[in-house]
């Protein structure tokens, strides 16, 4: 089954790529959104390391493989309107799992550096209980002094963030700044910054995410 993104604005009719079970024919979906000048097949090749049998993985392509223009921590109407279409196509691919009944407690949400910051902006515009999140090299979207809204309940949601401490594009401040966001909507997040790291997944990153994945599974 083909499927595509159902909103407007830039990223309006881009494919969403699957991997693993079929849709509605496994126990749980993980939705992975790649970075910029990526594509939604690599973000897919991270699956290849974990042991996830019975999990559907969905991963959106963004227009011009960039979800949005400008850095993360630019001002926000400097990234729209691709940053608006962006949260709606990660809304449009949880609806998409929900039509084929798998409840977000039962969706991971996850991506790496832009596609983090995007998977981590929206849990915290659109809180739910989620299986769980991980944001590879990333944190909530905004310029210095943003506040992001504190109402609303992830109610326990297991989040994992992983970060270089010198990451060029990821402000180790932000990361913290968001996990603290988080923790306030009631999260239950890991954070975990690595010294020197290039701007890349390691392998203890991927470890965390083999948890959240056995956590999803459970």
């Amino acid at each position: 089954m083909s499927l595509h993104l159902r909103i407007a604005g830039p990223h309006h009719g881009l494919p969403i790529r699957q991997a693993g079970a079929p849709l509605g024919g496994g126990r749980a979906v993980g939705i992975l959104l790649h970075g910029r000048g990526a594509s939604a097949e690599s973000i897919l090749e991270l699956t290849d390391g974990l042991r996830a049998d019975g999990v559907t993985w969905l991963a959106p392509e963004a227009a011009g493989h960039t979800w949005y223009p400008n850095r993360f921590i630019a001002p926000i109407e400097s990234n729209e309107p691709w940053l608006t279409s962006a949260l709606d196509a990660v809304g449009d691919v949880v609806a998409q799992a929900e039509i084929a009944s798998v409840p977000k407690s039962r969706i991971l949400l996850g991506g790496f550096s832009q596609g983090a910051c995007l998977a981590l902006e929206f849990l915290v515009r659109a809180p739910a209980r989620y299986g769980a999140v991980a944001g590879l090299s990333g944190g909530l979207i905004g310029p210095p002094g943003t506040v992001w809204s504190q109402s609303g309940s992830v109610d326990g949601t297991p989040v994992f963030l992983g970060c270089s401490d010198v990451d060029f594009h990821i402000p180790k401040e932000r990361v913290i700044e968001s996990a603290a966001v988080l923790r306030g909507l009631g999260a239950d997040v890991t954070t975990v910054l690595y010294p020197n790291m290039d701007h890349t997944v390691n392998d203890d990153e991927m470890t965390h995410l083999q948890a959240l994945v056995d956590r999803l599974l459970a």
